[in-house]
Order: structure tokens, then C-alpha cells, then sequence
């Protein structure tokens, strides 16, 4: 809901830029769960036949297989681009848009990313993540990126409401509340659409953060369950479901996903992100369960899955969809009581440095670490600072 039909001529810019193995490798080892995705393309010797919508009366798009690989046209540059065209800084000619995930502010209980435990500060994700990233942004910038925070203070980017939403709700076949489903619409669609307007058309970076604190089902937000488990992990775009497969939009995405490569991208990023914040906080991987049908393992990393979401679906450029932390375990809640502090204390009974501080610090340090050029320390890759 929501969607515009896809262009299918965008795609004739990849035309004969991927080989017929690359091209089929990708498509049933990261982009999809299932089978499905046979009914909607037929893969041939040196072409695929691809179906622009539901019908099989639909006229096909023809992408033509590469005998060379060659390097795909699009608005972003590698890891290998930037550090082979920077110098100076660490991080000199980079441009990193930032996502604060969620709005937060007035809007989080309509979001359901607010609850509050007795007398305690309310919990709302979308106000974390915008401090975060507005302690991020500076650290960055000094290093040499040009950062730009997607949204920068607790209001929706998009200007649709949900009241302008109802009568579309109360046409969809969805049984549930039409007002409840006009608000999803509005802070889980229209809102991420329009923050994917502002990345693709004007922002344009190398690169999207997109920060969010994860949590476990916390039940009534104003009597919430605390638990004992916290851990990390992060998300790159695949996994599509049978069901995304074989809707025309998302077919799409997958494909013009696909053929910009950026799969490899978020892998070789994510995997320095993850270990690095890994090694920081000392948080343990996430493992979805063994029968989840909408993710799929990523090169064997233990804190990397693929998952197909509306952000790093929409977004036209490599994504890094970040989950630390539990906000409603034990340990996390308390150092988000704690609030915003520099340097070290005691929580919970031991030392610890802010969980705000910490995030930016390890998103910081993997980005000087991913991007030095090889060959050089890390103290040299920091030293633009």
C-alpha cells in the first residue's frame, strides 16, 4: 500500500553487467527464502526473462547476461572507490546519511516504541536513536564525511497524517481498526517512503545508518516485562518472502538490488561494523529462530541476516539496518535510566560508559577501521580527527 508502479526501464542501465552464475547465485542464496521467485523469472543461457506484474499476460522485462562482469552504473561508490579517491582524513569524502530510526516524541506511543516502568523516564526508541545519532554526526564529520541526519528532531519527515489515511483503511481488506491501520500506515510506510524521497533525490550518500535499539515483547507498555537477555545484530537487505517475491514492487527492488551489488557492500561494511561493536559492548549475537521463513543467515557472520525491510529495501544505496541492545532487559533499561553521561559509571553495580556514548563511539571506530586503506594502522586511520 502506498507503492507507485515500478519503472521497469530503470533497469535497462544493467543491462549486460552481470554474468548468468552471479546473477543466479545472488537471487537464491541472499534475495530469496523460496522457490516462488520461478514463477516470475526464467533464467536462460544469456538472458532472464523477468514478469512486470501479477499476470502471466504481462510483457516480460528482458535483462541480457554480461560474458564480463563489469562494474554496474550507480549514484554510490564502494569501499574501494572512496578509499582509492580520499586523503587526509579518515573518513575524507565519504557521505553518510544517517536514519534516526522511528519519530519518538509525541508520536511513540502511536508508534508502540514507548513504555515506562513505575516512576522511571519513559522508554521511547525514536528519541534514543536521534540522540545517538546527533552525538554521531560530529564525530564524523571531524573525521572527514559529509553526514546528514534523515530527520533531526521528533516530528515525521512526511507530511501525510493519518486522518488523511482512513478512507484508504477503511477500503483495504484488513479485519483489524481502521484508524489503527491508517496510523501503521502512517509511521511505518508513508513515513519511510518519504525518507527514502530525501535519500535518493536530494541527500544521495555512500552510505545509510540506520539506527534503531531492538527489544523483546514487552507486553502492557505501562506495566512492561523485564528480561534478562541483551544482544546485537544487523540486518542487510534479501530474504524476500514468496509472498514479497510475487508482488511487482518488491520484485523490483530485489532486482534493482540485486544488480547494483550492493548485497556485497553491506556484507563487507556490516561484517567490520558488527565485530567492532561486538568487541565493544561485549554483546552477544542474535539468532532468529530456525524456522523463520523472512531471514536468512549472512556469509557465515554470526551478527549479520538478511531481511527485507522497507528501509533498506527503498533506500538506493548500501544500508546498514543496526539492532543493539534489548531496551526492556534488565541491564540495558538501567543504562538508559542512566541517561547521557561522559566517561565511566557505576551502573548495575559495575563501571560502564553511557549506552548512547557507546553506540556512537563503536559505530565511530568501525567506520575508521572499514575504511583505512590497507597497509596503515588504525591509529593513522584515526588520526584525522
Amino acid at each position: 500500500m502506498l507503492a507507485a508502479p515500478p519503472d521497469w526501464s530503470a533497469l535497462e542501465i544493467y543491462q549486460k553487467s552481470i554474468r548468468r552464475d552471479e546473477f543466479e547465485r545472488l537471487l537464491t542464496t541472499v534475495f530469496t527464502t523460496g522457490d516462488a521467485w520461478k514463477n516470475y523469472i526464467q533464467i536462460d543461457p544469456t538472458e532472464a526473462r523477468i514478469r512486470t506484474g501479477e499476470s502471466p499476460a504481462d510483457i516480460d522485462f528482458v535483462l541480457s547476461f554480461a560474458a564480463v562482469e563489469s562494474s554496474p552504473p550507480r549514484q554510490w561508490r564502494s569501499t574501494e572507490e572512496i578509499i582509492s579517491a580520499k586523503s587526509g582524513q579518515a573518513l575524507g569524502g565519504l557521505k553518510i546519511a544517517i536514519d534516526a530510526g522511528h519519530i519518538g516524541g509525541a508520536w511513540a506511543k502511536m508508534e508502540e516504541r514507548w513504555f515506562v516502568v513505575g516512576d522511571g523516564k519513559p522508554v521511547q526508541e525514536g528519541d534514543m536513536t536521534l540522540h545517538v545519532a546527533k552525538i554521531l554526526k560530529p564525530r564524523l564529520e571531524a573525521l572527514g564525511a559529509t553526514v546528514t541526519l534523515v530527520r533531526d528532531a521528533l516530528e515525521p519527515v512526511t507530511k501525510i497524517r493519518p486522518e488523511s489515511l482512513l478512507a484508504l483503511a477503511e477500503g483495504s481488506a484488513d479485519t483489524g481498526s481502521p484508524q489503527k491501520l491508517a496510523e501503521r500506515l502512517f509511521y511505518r510506510t508513508a513515513e519511510i517512503r518519504a525518507r527514502a524521497d530525501l535519500v535518493n533525490q536530494v541527500i544521495k550518500p555512500d552510505l545509510v545508518l540506520c539506527l534503531h535499539f531492538n527489544a523483546e515483547g514487552w507486553g502492557d507498555p505501562n506495566t512492561p516485562t523485564l528480561i534478562d537477555r541483551t544482544h546485537l545484530h544487523l540486518l542487510l537487505n534479501g530474504a524476500y518472502t514468496d509472498e514479497e517475491v510475487g508482488l511487482a514492487d518488491q520484485r523490483f527492488a530485489l532486482l534493482q538490488k540485486l544488480l547494483q551489488r550492493t548485497h556485497q557492500e553491506e556484507a563487507l561494511i556490516g561484517a567490520t561494523v558488527a565485530d567492532t561493536f561486538a568487541e565493544m559492548s561485549g554483546l552477544p549475537a542474535y539468532t532468529y529462530p530456525a524456522d523463520s521463513k523472512s531471514v536468512r543467515p549472512v556469509a557465515g557472520h554470526p551478527y549479520l541476516w538478511a531481511r527485507n525491510l522497507l528501509a533498506n529495501r527503498l533506500y538506493d544505496c548500501p544500508v546498514i539496518f543496526m539492532e543493539p541492545y534489548v531496551m526492556n532487559s534488565t541491564s540495558d533499561y538501567a543504562r538508559i535510566q542512566a541517561g547521557d553521561y561522559e566517561g565511566l559509571r557505576e551502573v548495575s553495580g559495575k563501571l560502564q560508559r553511557s549506552i548512547f556514548q557507546e553506540y556512537a563511539e563503536a559505530l565511530e571506530k568501525a567506520l575508521i577501521k572499514h575504511y583505512r586503506p590497507s597497509g596503515t594502522s588504525e591509529d593513522a586511520g584515526a588520526s584525522g580527527k
